[in-house]
């Protein structure tokens, strides 16, 4: 019932994610996934005889990026939003790391994973957190029902040999974690470790 400031900070971890009223009640910061970020600050931890290289597909505005930067990870952050993007670099500057080792990609996030396969890259941690319906930079649809098993498949091959991780997580009500386990198998069967 009060009035809301246009933007206040909020602290999540060791960054700064400046917060907004958005369409949809979004605020710029979805605090469920801090178990999945602390999770994976795990896993960049466990990175041996490299810099751990991290790739963050549907980024929004880039707490797991900042997070991961800040634990010493070169971050490449894709999302297909220009405005979110931005939002996610004010978000870099207000945590003070404005020389860490960040890429912002703005591009639909299936093309890029599929250009960085036919490149030979490879990441430590691959986070993905698509929505259920969005649309690219260039008007590509994305539906979650149809396009997270290609991205899956191509994410799989981005696994850098020895530790690494892959995350997805879905919000879709008539989707089935059962079903996003057994495809999480499949893609990732040839890898061995633990699911």
């Amino acid at each position: 019932d009060k009035k809301v400031p246009e933007s206040w900070p909020v602290d999540v971890g060791d960054v700064t994610m400046t917060c907004r009223l958005q369409g949809l009640w979004h605020l710029g910061l979805f605090p469920e996934q801090l178990p999945h970020w602390m999770w994976m600050l795990d896993a960049i931890g466990r990175v041996e005889g490299a810099r751990p290289r991290v790739l963050n597909l549907f980024a929004y505005t880039g707490a797991a990026s900042l997070l991961a930067a800040r634990a010493g990870a070169e971050v490449t952050h894709v999302d297909a939003s220009k405005k979110a993007v931005q939002w996610a670099r004010d978000n870099q500057a207000a945590s003070g790391l404005g020389d860490a080792p960040i890429r912002w990609i703005v591009d639909d996030a299936a093309k890029f994973v599929a250009r960085e396969v036919r490149r030979g890259k490879t990441y430590h941690v691959i986070l993905v957190d698509p929505p259920k319906f969005g649309r690219g930079p260039e008007g590509e649809v994305w539906d979650l029902f149809q396009g997270v098993a290609p991205l899956l498949r191509n994410a799989a091959q981005l696994l850098a040999p020895g530790p690494s991780a892959l995350v997805l997580t879905v919000y879709a009500i008539r989707a089935s974690a059962l079903a996003f386990e057994q495809l999480m198998a499949d893609v990732l069967a040839a890898r061995g470790g633990r699911l």
